[in-house]
């Protein structure tokens, strides 16, 4: 049964009368923070739309970078993840990103995929809160805000995927504007034509250079597409730029 305060929340959302979506949604599920991202592209990139500052823009890069997470496997299985106590969590599951989400300071996580049945549009993040603990109702609520979101976006017209009037949502808000993932599509080409690898091993070798040097991944495929990072196999770090040995002078 959804509570008061979604069903409140649900109706502003269709008036368009909330100016901050991702914290208003926190504050009805009473969650540590909440971020939701869509589906973009032939590569299915995770585009932030809806995203809090701070703990949450950061868990939610983590998950970009490093490919492994509750957002991801929720969007490839098509069924929540519901991990609200990290450390419960077997270490080989997510091996990376638990130590990277505890050092900073995320208890507890669950993502929601949007989407029915083999289509997939996206994925709300919500984080714990520190009693590490997620109740029936907090549940059942981001699970009806998950649905509401599905629907309005599968009938909106959502012109580019980023922003656009959504019919029973109002006016979605434009994408963050320190979020470039579309330049990491660019990085990747650019990776595997000097290296003469797949699209795929190009990616991995882009986020292992990110996760190694503790950067974005979106900031580290910048520096790839203007030329200011150069992968190159000949060199024992598999890279040359700003950031490697020789100072991006090879």
């Amino acid at each position: 049964m959804i509570s008061d305060g979604m069903a409140g929340l649900l109706r502003s959302l269709r008036l368009g009368e909330v100016s901050d979506p991702a914290r208003a949604c926190a504050r009805v599920l009473g969650a540590e923070g909440v971020a939701l991202s869509l589906l973009l592209g032939a590569g299915r990139t995770a585009e932030p739309l809806w995203c809090q500052p701070g703990l949450s823009a950061r868990f939610d890069e983590l998950q970009f970078t490093l490919g492994e997470g509750p957002g991801p496997d929720a969007v490839r299985s098509g069924s929540p993840v519901v991990e609200p106590d990290l450390d419960r969590v077997r270490p080989e599951r997510w091996p990376v990103l638990l130590p990277a989400a505890r050092e900073l300071g995320v208890h507890g996580v669950c993502c929601f995929p949007l989407g029915i049945g083999a289509i997939r549009v996206g994925v709300l993040t919500v984080l714990c809160d520190g009693d590490r603990r997620l109740s029936e109702q907090q549940f059942a609520d981001a699970t009806i805000l998950t649905a509401a979101l599905t629907g309005a976006i599968l009938n909106g017209n959502h012109r580019d995927g980023l922003n656009g009037d959504v019919p029973g949502l109002g006016v979605l808000p434009e994408r963050p504007s320190g979020l470039h993932r579309a330049v990491v599509h660019q990085a990747t080409g650019m990776i595997s034509v000097q290296l003469d690898v797949s699209m795929t091993e190009a990616l991995l070798r882009l986020r292992a250079h990110a996760y190694a040097g503790d950067r974005p991944l979106g900031e580290v495929a910048a520096d790839v597409v203007a030329r200011r990072l150069r992968f190159d196999d000949d060199l024992d770090d598999n890279m040359s730029g700003p950031y490697s040995p020789d100072g991006g002078k090879g």
